[in-house]
């Protein structure tokens, strides 16, 4: 059953040319939408890989959709906040957190909020399930504006849009060939699936990313996508990066359990 659960945090590889500059490492974690069990494995898990490689400049990007869907994004969030605290960690803008913040300032984007995972989100804060249930689209506004942190929120609105390392640029979703790396378009940063996806040439730097699910870590020569739809599947991947060394770490769920697979 090991080799079962490493083969799902493995993927073909194709030759690889980016690097990082010298000295520098990084760590991309895929979208975590409220598995805040696997975010808390796989923090530990990566504090202790980093260590065990000796000193660098490390960097940690989260790539977005913290929250939503799964069943704790109140403690996604915390977790992110603490861990920020202690290392340095960049966290993107998702589809999610966009819907989310706009949730709370438009009733009629809460609607669509709560249809794609926003009301697991609004009920890991402390909000009472039954008045939940009982509100009207305004007082669901209400109740959310009333229960989520002014330091919660202002947490949130401090994600960036993109990150670039050495021959990398990490991204919630994709974006558009053509249009320039310095403007890009943020909807499609945070929403974007095709022509992003089966774009076959090079982008320049190579894009890492989530906001599509796939069984494993997703390795082309222009990009690498890791959500592996821990909300669903059970799994969270993380890809480390050094130099031209890449190399995947993952927190899955089998049995009731948390447990950490390595993979290369």
């Amino acid at each position: 059953m090991l080799s079962r659960l490493r083969q799902l945090f493995r993927a073909a590889e194709p030759a690889n040319t980016a690097t990082l500059p010298a000295g520098q490492r990084a760590y991309a974690v895929g979208d975590i939408h409220g598995r805040a069990d696997l975010f808390a494995a796989l923090i530990a898990a990566i504090d202790a890989d980093d260590a065990a490689r000796g000193p660098a400049e490390t960097t940690v990007i989260l790539l977005g959709d913290l929250i939503d869907r799964g069943p704790d994004s109140a403690g996604v969030i915390r977790l992110a906040r603490e861990w920020q605290a202690r290392r340095p960690v960049r966290i993107l803008t998702g589809n999610h957190e966009e819907m989310f913040l706009d949730a709370l300032e438009k009733p009629e984007v809460m609607r669509h909020f709560l249809r794609f995972g926003g009301r697991e989100t609004l009920l890991s804060y402390p909000i009472d399930p039954l008045e939940y249930t009982r509100a009207e689209l305004d007082e669901v506004v209400a109740l959310a504006r009333g229960a989520v942190p002014a330091g919660d929120i202002a947490f949130i609105q401090s994600f960036e849009d993109q990150v670039a390392l050495g021959d990398y640029l990490f991204v919630h979703a994709g974006f558009r060939r053509g249009v320039p790396l310095d403007v890009p378009r943020q909807s499609d940063l945070r929403w974007i699936r095709e022509p992003f996806l089966d774009h076959p040439e090079s982008f320049g730097p190579v894009v890492i990313h989530g906001h599509t699910i796939t069984e494993q870590a997703e390795f082309r020569p222009n990009r690498i996508g890791i959500d592996t739809g821990a909300y669903r599947s059970g799994r969270l991947t993380a890809l480390g990066l050094e130099s031209t060394e890449r190399w995947l770490i993952g927190a899955i769920e089998q049995d009731g359990a948390v447990r950490v697979v390595e993979g290369v």
